[in-house]
């Protein structure tokens, strides 16, 4: 039987990583999860329960209620994109929004938060046979990953395609200043955060996919899994 690897993808927020894990677990029946979901429909949790007034995370009232947040990944038909679901209810398009966006690093960056969701992740994966993008899945979820790939592409080309996205959903209002600044504003947090800080593994293959289409980054990553799949 072929043996089944773990890929872990990593790198800056709005680099198609998660759209880029879709397609290749798709492509080689792997599981597909979406980590920064998981972080973002913890986020959606607190905003909807009071935890995060005028700004600021009531750490205290969230660590205390975190047990309470049940997170899946579910697909409403056979050949669907897992959809994240928060106790039970579908929220993938409540996570999108830039509400949401605002305060997910934040959240990211608690201990408690990233230990309660880590163990979820590592539970995922404990047979192999998945993919899973975040931003310390190589480095502190699956450090033992056969196939390790950090994403990055220039900040406003990143900043011009969330706003195509946002566009496509309706938001007319967001400016493309607006948009980078937040980006800006999550690599910094995401990087200097004292607990699992975005980084690139020593071991990590680079897929800077600025100046790629869709196919040739696609392509590219099937590439990086066919070798490390001949080498496993």
């Amino acid at each position: 039987m072929t043996k089944k690897i773990i890929v872990a993808i990593d790198g800056y927020s709005s680099c198609g990583k998660s759209s880029m894990a879709r397609t290749l677990a798709r492509a080689v029946d792997y599981i597909y999860v979406d980590t920064g979901a998981m972080y973002r429909g913890v986020t959606l949790y607190a905003l909807r329960h009071g935890f995060i007034r005028k700004g600021v995370i009531q750490e205290t009232e969230l660590r205390a209620a975190l047990s309470d947040v049940s997170l899946s990944f579910r697909s409403s038909h056979e050949g669907a994109t897992p959809e994240l679901h928060l106790n039970g209810e579908n929220v993938e398009k409540e996570i999108r929004t830039m509400e949401v966006a605002s305060f997910v690093s934040p959240i990211a960056a608690l201990g408690f938060v990233r230990e309660y969701l880590t163990a979820q992740q590592q539970a995922f994966g404990a047979e192999g046979g998945i993919v899973m993008d975040g931003r310390d899945i190589g480095t502190a979820v699956f450090p033992q990953a056969e196939l390790k790939v950090f994403v990055t592409a220039d900040p406003e080309i990143r900043a011009a395609r969330r706003l195509a996205e946002l566009r496509s959903k309706g938001d007319e209002q967001i400016t493309l200043e607006e948009v980078l600044e937040n980006l800006r504003q999550r690599d910094y947090i995401d990087t200097h955060r004292e607990v699992a800080p975005l980084r690139q593994a020593e071991d990590a293959r680079i897929l800077d996919n600025s100046h790629l289409t869709l196919e040739e980054q696609d392509a590219l990553l099937r590439s990086y899994f066919e070798e490390a799949l001949a080498q496993a």
